[in-house]
């Protein structure tokens, strides 16, 4: 009986030969999925791949954000993966689960010195590289520096204590129905961001349960309770913004949590007169600067191209420090290289000098399959208790809850090993 993985396997291989006839011209054609706003910009640097690979063409398909994780899982069920993809990089975990990923190999491990750490250990299993960094982002956050100027502070606090002050202050002078700090109560990002300043770690037991209930995270849920409890923040949704950049420029908040991508956002949505007025700088911590987590793309080479050589070739190219330095001119993305990051286009924009320092202090998240569903119930959990529904620690209690019930297979399938 034929295994049906191999049946399909030998199905795209068929098609594969199929499709070559009428077409043996000697040249590999890569296919490279690209997403969102890469997809866009990449096709512009590759001639110069092309031309110094006179042997390989590489065809771009653009991939939306919203359907290119499950297009992946269902290309890889169906056997037409791309020969290499970009991909968010906390799918590598379960894309290496199931077996998708070609591990980076020897000869192109020099792809992963001058590298951001945090970044590096998203793409590692087991100690062993997985996918490659290709672009970096973190979250931190973008100030008001004229409202808080006026509240009397020179500088963008660097602990918890002072930053509270300083939101207070902030309130104080913002005016009647302005607020310090904006965190949309449907997203996930700004609470993870306080829950990675503690010493331990999000999951516990071989990352089989959750950990939320931890000294440190309580304190993280405590923090960004008394936000809203303080009236420090809008109990509110990102959709109930109705522009965040307008309100922005009206002083509607003026501590604003966001990503590399937001820079030219502000330059180009701003009004002149706020322009001088904006700034970026690092997550404070609970006792001084803070962590945060590590996110960005990387390049995945899957284990069922044809042509391994050809694709690492590409991935080589995409990872030269050169190379991502005038991307970042063209795309607005950071460098995954950490050398990049001295080229006078990099250097010189004083917005992306705190993203720097941030991605240096980075945090890697949890590695299991499951992550990006946990953080989803965290945030809901968390929402109802800004609106009082829990707690704090049955907040805590409630998150373990349902980690615990996502990570049930996972638990059950190391039992099953170590019974094995």
């Amino acid at each position: 009986m034929i295994d049906r993985r191999a049946a399909l396997g030998l199905m795209a291989g068929a098609g594969a030969s199929l499709a070559g006839c009428g077409r043996n011209d000697g040249i590999t054609r890569l296919t490279f999925w690209a997403m969102g706003n890469e997809g866009t910009h990449v096709p512009s640097i590759l001639p110069a791949f092309e031309a110094a690979n006179p042997g390989i063409k590489v065809i771009v398909q653009p991939q939306p954000w919203t359907a290119a994780h499950q297009k992946l899982l269902t290309a890889y069920a169906g056997a037409s993966l791309p020969d290499v993809s970009q991909i968010g990089n906390t799918w590598v975990a379960e894309l290496a689960a199931i077996g998708a990923l070609s591990p980076t190999p020897d000869a192109a491990a020099d792809l992963l010195t001058d590298q951001f750490p945090a970044v590096l250990e998203t793409n590692a299993i087991a100690g062993r590289a997985m996918a490659t960094p290709w672009y970096v982002d973190t979250r931190l956050i973008f100030v008001r520096t004229d409202i808080l100027a006026r509240a009397g502070f020179d500088a963008m606090p660097t602990d918890w204590t002072e930053w509270k002050q300083s939101m207070h202050a902030v309130k104080r002078v913002a005016g009647d129905g302005n607020f310090a700090i904006l965190l949309p109560v449907n997203e996930f990002e700004q609470l993870l961001t306080f829950g990675l300043q503690g010493d331990q770690p999000l999951l516990r037991d071989q990352d089989t349960r959750g950990n939320f209930s931890s000294p440190s995270f309580l304190a993280a849920l405590a923090f960004y309770k008394s936000l809203f409890d303080e009236g420090l923040a809008p109990l509110a949704s990102a959709a109930q913004i109705s522009n965040v950049w307008n309100e922005f420029a009206k002083g509607y908040f003026t501590f604003y949590f966001s990503g590399p991508w937001t820079i030219g956002d502000m330059k180009s949505r701003l009004p002149a007169n706020i322009q001088p007025h904006w700034t970026t700088a690092g997550v404070p911590g609970p006792t001084g600067p803070g962590a945060s987590a590590p996110g960005g793309s990387s390049l995945a080479v899957f284990r069922s191209s044809p042509h391994q050589e050809a694709a690492w070739k590409l991935v080589r190219y995409l990872s030269d420090p050169a190379v991502q330095a005038g991307f970042n001119v063209i795309s607005g993305d950071l460098p995954a290289r950490r050398s990049a990051w001295a080229t006078p286009s990099v250097s010189s924009d004083p917005y992306i000098t705190a993203f720097n320092g941030q991605l240096a202090r980075a945090k890697a998240v949890p590695k299991v399959p499951e992550w990006e569903r946990i953080v989803t119930e965290m945030q809901i959990v968390a929402e109802r208790m800004v609106r009082g529904e829990f707690t704090v620690q049955e907040a805590g209690a409630e998150i373990d809850r349902r980690a615990d019930r996502l990570l049930e297979k996972r638990r059950w399938m190391i039992e099953q090993g170590r019974a094995a």
